[in-house]
């Protein structure tokens, strides 16, 4: 095996989740409505999940629930403003109010629901952490990593997890820390370090941006359980359930047959009455949530059911090429559950 190297100066930063204690702020809702656009926190640039076309628009699966709460909201997806956050400030910027909505493939921890107060919506993505590294290294395993340099994003929980991991198996690790996807993107392909550690989708969207991405190998390990989903301050329960709902909307839709192609003709009234209540034809569902009773609809209009989505940002026939796996639906063999619209 082709010794792993060793940095020259050891440049160890400990990262923080970096965060305040948030300040209850209800009435969200009012405020977005008042200034007509939806302030979404996403990825400063992650494929797949929060990208920019060739127009220069932003895109992606994290995108996406963006542009589907504020179709909940003003009945158009395209009333968002996007704001690039990394690992480091994205839980300040919510916290102070610069940012109504986190969209950030961010795990749902302890902490940060209780100690940070936030409120975390759902899963949208059930993920967990691997490594990448060059074939040409000769380690198979991620135990094989004695001495191994590794970037790693601060403010995140795959730092946490690292230093958990390679406590548990007594192995010694030097850290590179980095702030973005594509400052570690740029070290890892500069020798910067042996390894680059994150969520395993982050990984795969990763090694498509690499020239020659048969030349490095995702190890076998996944060393952490990481449920990925929006969130919001805490104090502010009508908002988080204008959140919470619309991502049980998008889960409901793919489960009940609900796409972007037929929610016109469906929302006319049909014969399953959980889907008349869900697209407003029934009941008063919008109105408890402080929304017109198409809100849902309009979801399912701006950005198509769940597993729409992910076809068109993750799935296998995108350059991620990633398998529904645990997020598929729970009638499917996967995780994803939504309560009903009832």
């Amino acid at each position: 095996m082709k010794p792993i190297k060793f940095l020259a100066a050891a440049a160890l930063a400990v990262g923080t989740i970096g965060a305040s204690a948030t300040v209850s702020q209800a009435g969200t809702l009012d405020d977005v409505k008042a200034a007509g656009v939806l302030k979404c926190g996403i990825n400063t640039g992650l494929p797949g999940f929060a990208y920019t076309d060739d127009a220069g628009n932003w895109t992606g699966f994290d995108a996406a629930f963006c542009r589907a709460v504020a179709a909940a909201v003003f009945g158009d997806g395209n009333k968002v403003q996007f704001v690039n956050l990394t690992g480091a400030n994205r839980f300040p910027a919510l916290a102070s109010g610069e940012i109504d909505l986190l969209s950030r493939n961010t795990t749902w921890t302890f902490s940060r629901d209780v100690d940070l107060g936030f409120t975390f919506v759902g899963v949208n993505y059930y993920d967990g952490q691997g490594f990448i590294g060059r074939k040409s290294l000769g380690v198979k395993s991620a135990k094989e990593l004695d001495g191994a340099s590794v970037c790693i994003q601060t403010g995140t929980t795959t730092e946490l997890n690292l230093a958990d991991f390679f406590r548990v198996n007594n192995i010694k690790f030097e850290p590179v820390p980095i702030e973005t996807n594509e400052e570690a993107r740029v070290a890892y392909l500069a020798d910067r370090c042996d390894v680059y550690t994150t969520d395993a989708s982050g990984l795969a969207a990763t090694k498509t941006t690499f020239e020659d991405a048969n030349a490095h190998m995702v190890f076998p390990e996944i060393i952490s359980k990481e449920p990925l989903g929006p969130l919001v301050r805490q104090g502010d329960d009508q908002w988080a359930d204008v959140a919470r709902w619309t991502l049980n909307v998008l889960v409901n839709a793919e489960e009940y047959g609900v796409t972007q192609a037929n929610v016109a003709q469906m929302a006319a009234g049909s014969d399953n009455p959980e889907i008349n209540r869900m697209l407003g034809s029934e009941g008063s569902l919008g109105e408890m949530l402080g929304l017109q009773k198409d809100w849902a609809a309009n979801v399912i209009k701006a950005v198509g059911n769940y597993g729409e989505i992910f076809d068109r940002f993750l799935g296998p026939n995108t350059a991620l090429g990633l398998e529904r796996g645990q997020n598929a639906l729970y009638t499917k063999g996967g995780l994803l559950y939504a309560p009903p619209m009832r």
